[in-house]
């Protein structure tokens, strides 16, 4: 299988507004300070085959557009112990187009070929959509960079219509970081309106999807 990074991140989920404003204005978190506030917005498009060859070995596929710029995301199964705030997971990630789902028009990349791997060369096909505002804030300890804080608020999209939506908050955390990352952890779930969140964004939304059934 080609190769891959491991992401890790803390993930927690917002029970309202309060704790993304409390965070978007805040000074510091724990033992680290906090950079400017800066608002972008995203639009996630989880793809799959239609027999869903992703899903059963559990990767998902995300095109994410960003200010112009489209890259494909391949995520495989998070590692989560109980006790360890920390997600971790595999993650390739390449070029790709915003509009074109076949892979093999997009650029060359370890992404674009581990998702051939994965999914074969037949069609994919959008699962589902999520429109992202994104409030992101860089993490410093000292004078060292930790990782990025985002406060994400999600609308779940499927046919047009919006089908649910939730808040996240995420810390992607480099080297550094996860040094400190039980005390950044410990300091986001101090934060009122908070609470850890074992699942992924696109878990969360086929959940989503399933109530407004």
């Amino acid at each position: 299988m080609s190769d891959h990074l491991i992401e890790a991140e803390l993930k927690f989920r917002a029970a309202d507004e309060a704790p993304l404003l409390a965070l978007a204005s805040a000074t510091s978190l724990g033992p680290a300070g906090l950079g400017p506030a800066r608002t972008v917005a995203e639009l996630d498009r989880y793809l799959d085959t239609p027999d869903g060859r992703l899903a059963a070995v559990r990767w998902a596929c995300r095109l994410r557009t960003r200010e112009g710029t489209t890259i494909v995301s391949l995520k495989g199964p998070a590692e989560h112990h109980p006790g360890d705030l920390v997600h971790r997971r595999p993650e390739s990630e390449g070029p790709a187009a915003e509009d074109e789902l076949d892979p093999a028009r997009w650029p060359d990349s370890s992404a674009r070929r581990l998702l051939r791997e994965l999914a074969g060369d037949g069609p994919l096909v959008e699962r589902l959509s999520l429109a992202q505002e994104r409030v992101e804030r860089e993490v410093r300890l000292g004078s060292s960079a930790a990782g990025i804080l985002s406060l994400d608020r999600c609308r779940v999209l499927r046919g047009g219509r919006q089908r649910g939506a939730f808040g996240i908050v995420e810390l992607e955390l480099n080297a550094d970081g996860l040094g400190r990352a039980d005390a950044l952890g410990e300091a986001l779930a101090d934060v009122p309106g908070l609470q850890p969140e074992p699942e992924s964004k696109l878990g969360l939304a086929l959940a989503a999807l399933r109530d407004s059934r």
